[in-house]
């Protein structure tokens, strides 16, 4: 079984995200004894924009290529465990740029006559979700979601439904709030191999 840690943000020692990741990956770790873990880091090490030099179809046939071990590494993953903090209602740049390395017809998934098919299944996604406001569902900031609704979108289309979040939500609201909310996400993060994903994906 192999585990594939990303994490996006940018804030380092003090990102709730990366503490949400390593504790995910830490339960992961501590169920599964034989458990094999890859990361990447794609603040400390970004990848470049996503150019026409980078598409498969304008490559050198058979050149090593950066963007190819990428996306393998993610194909070899059983489950992939992914710090997605929110800026500016959306995701961070360097994570956007990761996902560019994933979407590749004919790799990920393919168009076909009734719209596009996903290619890779039975994968697990985990997402550890932090924001300083409040945008979870039935929460007043819902509406301005573009980051949960985007990848979401992003591994449906590659054929990957079991993707689930843990959220801490309200950072920025004051110190207690932050405290309170990335506590119990941590708990969350801690127990996740002990519960159905299904109860995190809501």
């Amino acid at each position: 079984m192999k585990l594939l840690q990303i994490d996006s943000s940018i804030l380092g020692d003090a990102s709730a995200s990366r503490q949400l990741t390593a504790a995910i990956t830490d339960a992961f770790v501590a169920a599964h004894p034989g458990l094999t873990v890859a990361s990447r880091d794609l603040a400390a090490e970004p990848l470049a924009h996503f150019d026409g030099s980078s598409l498969p179809g304008v490559r050198a046939e058979g050149a090593d290529h950066e963007d190819d071990r990428i996306l393998q590494e993610f194909l070899d993953a059983d489950v992939v465990v992914i710090g997605a903090p929110m800026y500016n209602f959306s995701i961070p740049s360097q994570l956007k740029s990761w996902l560019d390395r994933l979407l590749i017809a004919g790799k990920t998934f393919r168009y076909t006559a009734d719209g596009p098919a996903g290619l890779v299944g039975g994968k697990t996604v985990l997402i550890a979700s932090a924001r300083g406001g409040l945008y979870a569902p039935g929460m007043p900031g819902e509406a301005n979601d573009f980051q949960e609704k985007y990848l979401r979108a992003v591994f449906a289309h590659i054929g990957i439904d079991d993707v689930a979040f843990i959220r801490a939500e309200g950072l920025a609201l004051s110190p207690e709030h932050r405290e309170t909310a990335l506590q119990e996400s941590l708990a969350s993060a801690r127990g996740v191999t002990a519960q159905p994903l299904a109860a995190l994906a809501a």
